[in-house]
């Protein structure tokens, strides 16, 4: 016989095979076995009581026997009539006990072997094993039978009999068994087939050819599951399939403009930074030129320089891999506010910045990151009081200090219209959570993962027309 461990891949793909693949057939053969099972653990109890009932019907033969001999003149029968009633019977011997005697009624003259005891007065549980005795010991033995008289007086009538046609008899009962067993289990099987093929086996392959077609082409329509209404287990796992369909397209979406985001960035990256690079001798230029007012405003165009060609970089990358870890170290909150309210265009005669803490507390962050993360906020607050209507961009952005154990909790508060409800669902997932029209949903994405990659979190704390509240939690030190 061959090594299991030798058998080639085609080999033990043909083995396996011989299993039923598909979940109806294992159904059917697992539903006939079980039916077969329970078939065959009845059957020795069922044979058990065939082989009684004919022996108690021997006995009460016997009995009627009995009542014939006692009823002859001077209780004497002649050789004919004992054997015939010996052979009405089926035995060749009869007895009957009284008093705890035993006494001999009617006898062949010869019993040719020494025969087994079945005792019917007395059966145990272990009764059932007296069939299999006769069907596989027996045919050319004798039985003694001992029961408990029903039609005589006595302590117990005796018989004595060939077991031959009882064993015939019991093999006609067997065959009869299987014979139902084999027709209650194929009835079975085709009855729990068909019931399981149409309430289970059915919509299962439904739903895996909804998930094979889906898998192949998300985009097709007709890929999407359609929920039947179901309330079962099978209805729910309709509706999660529908539910995580729905939620995949949304990825592949945004996966989708993510590579285009990436891609247009990378395309116009190179452009870009050569345009900076001459933005920024023509600013070395305009720093030689002695102007004082120049001189004032050269530093603020440097930095906006340095960090566009940051920022161009630090998009590209969002669409491929993650933030770079931060570089903390210790800042001051208050110039940190400032420089990011400057570049996020909030002023004294627009929206302007308020800070509701009197000492200028220090904050372990790495300055660029809490940079963008403070530039996203107070630029996506200005420009949601902008579109205010009667407004003239006119509102506040107020700014608390915190601090709460390990962290530093910064609070950016403005007093605009608050998020529409399609925004809140999905606030910091890219491409969804726009406020407003043409907006990207990157703003605050970005902002959360760089609030993340310090040990932090940024939350929404409340939205609504009195303005909105977020939350940024840096740990400290």
């Amino acid at each position: 016989m061959a090594d299991p461990a030798l058998l080639t891949e085609p080999a033990r793909r043909r083995r396996v095979s011989l299993w039923p693949a598909g979940l109806s057939a294992r159904l059917l053969l697992l539903t006939v076995l079980i039916v077969v099972l329970a078939n065959l653990a009845i059957l020795p109890p069922n044979l058990a009581a065939f082989e009684e009932q004919r022996l108690l019907e021997r006995v009460g033969a016997a009995e009627v026997a009995i009542l014939v001999t006692q009823t002859a003149p001077n209780g004497v029968v002649t050789a004919p009539i004992s054997k015939n009633l010996l052979s009405g019977a089926e035995v060749v011997q009869i007895s009957l006990g009284v008093n705890n005697e035993r006494h001999s009624i009617l006898q062949m003259p010869r019993v040719q072997r020494t025969p087994y005891l079945v005792d019917l007065r007395h059966r145990s549980q272990l009764s059932w094993i007296a069939p299999f005795e006769t069907l596989f010991g027996g045919g050319d033995r004798m039985v003694r039978v001992m029961a408990t008289p029903r039609f005589v007086h006595g302590d117990f009538v005796e018989i004595v009999a060939p077991d031959g046609p009882l064993r015939r008899e019991l093999l006609a009962q067997l065959v009869r068994l299987l014979g139902i067993a084999a027709f209650t289990s194929v009835m079975a099987g085709a009855v729990v087939y068909f019931s399981l093929n149409l309430l289970l086996v059915r919509p299962m392959l439904r739903i895996t050819r909804a998930m094979e077609h889906f898998r192949a082409d998300p985009s097709d329509a007709s890929a999407r599951i359609k929920p039947s209404g179901r309330r079962d287990e099978i209805g729910r796992a309709e509706r999660e399939l529908d539910r995580m369909q729905t939620d995949l397209l949304v990825a592949l979406s945004s996966r989708a403009r993510l590579a285009a985001l990436g891609e247009a960035v990378a395309k116009i990256n190179h452009d870009l930074r050569n345009m900076l690079t001459s933005a920024q001798l023509a600013s070395e230029r305009m720093a030689a030129s002695g102007d004082p007012n120049v001189a004032q405003a050269l530093p603020r165009l440097e930095r906006a320089l340095d960090r566009a060609a940051r920022l161009a970089s630090n998009v590209l990358a969002f669409g491929r891999s993650e933030e770079p870890a931060p570089q903390k170290r210790q800042l001051a909150l208050r110039a940190a506010l400032e420089a990011a309210a400057e570049d996020a265009g909030l002023s004294a005669e627009g929206v302007a910045l308020e800070t509701a803490f009197a000492k200028d507390p220090q904050i372990s962050a790495d300055p660029e990151q809490l940079h963008r993360i403070l530039v996203n906020l107070m630029s996506n607050a200005r420009q949601a009081i902008d579109q205010v209507e009667g407004r003239s961009g006119v509102g506040k952005v107020v700014v608390e200090h915190a601090a709460d154990g390990p962290n530093d909790v910064i609070t950016l508060s403005d007093d605009g219209p608050g998020l529409p409800e399609r925004a809140r669902a999905h606030i910091f997932q890219p491409f969804a959570g726009a406020a407003r029209e043409g907006g990207t949903g990157l703003g605050l994405a970005i902002a959360r993962e760089l609030a993340q990659g310090h040990g932090g979190e940024l939350a929404l704390v409340s939205t609504g027309p009195e303005g909105t509240t977020f939350e940024v939690r840096l740990p400290k030190g």
